[in-house]
């Protein structure tokens, strides 16, 4: 029982905020642990991937939902909109911005696999530097596992729903002649980029907020295992 309430103890200090002061006592706790049979790193692996496994699940369906996204067109592209909305032209502005929520909503539901495959592959290690971090460590970790993936997935999704407006060409046609326009310091027209990176921001703030609730309230949010990683018994 001894050895029980060390390892209580040892993750207990991995709930708190200032992790480097205590990471020293997070390994001797470990070996501690293992030396009396308790094998905590893989213990804390699962309770870090069903963290990610909570946080991803949530996010990813909140965000697939028919509305979930309020996407309107690039900064740079808003006086252009405002004019053809004076000369009664809203309606082309109304079904542009449309396309770009729709290809959104779709474009999540591509995250799931990619998810679940970087939480199969997140070692040990992986694992205890989350538990050390940050608020959003496991969010994070888990953008630079995944962003590259979900950005090729994406981009064929959004297009595709751009391209349902039925003026797709001509709104590539116009962006490359405005692309090879010497204006310094040009904003950026490029919706199909415009949708992956708003869409993707929105994702993993999201995954950020679901994983600093889970690590607030661990058992409530998320599972018994979890709320024993974070120091919840």
């Amino acid at each position: 029982m001894k050895q029980c309430w060390i390892l209580v103890g040892v993750l207990a200090l991995a709930g708190c905020q200032n992790m480097e002061a205590v990471s020293p006592w997070v390994d001797v706790g470990n070996q501690i642990a293992k030396n009396a049979g308790y094998d905590t790193d893989s213990r804390l692996a699962r309770g870090i991937k069903d963290v990610l496994h909570t946080s991803t699940d949530r996010a990813s369906t909140s965000l697939s939902q028919a509305g979930a996204f309020r996407l309107q067109l690039p900064a740079a592209a808003r006086p252009v909109a405002d004019s053809l909305r004076q000369f009664g032209f809203g309606s082309y502005v109304d079904q542009l911005e449309t396309a770009m929520n729709r290809g959104a909503e779709q474009a999540v539901g591509e995250a799931a696999p990619v998810f679940k495959q970087a939480i199969t592959g997140m070692n040990v290690n992986d694992a205890l530097g989350i538990v050390r971090g940050s608020d959003t460590a496991a969010t994070d970790y888990f953008r630079g596992q995944t962003e590259g993936v979900l950005r090729r997935r994406y981009q064929p999704i959004v297009e595709a729903s751009l391209r349902k407006t039925g003026f797709y060409d001509q709104y590539k046609s116009m962006l490359a002649v405005y692309d090879q326009l010497p204006i310094a310091n040009k904003p950026s027209m490029d919706l199909e980029r415009h949708v992956i990176d708003s869409s993707m921001a929105t994702l993993f703030s999201r995954i950020g907020e679901e994983e600093a609730l889970i690590r607030k309230d661990p058992v409530a949010r998320g599972s018994v295992l979890i709320g024993q990683v974070f120091g919840v018994e």
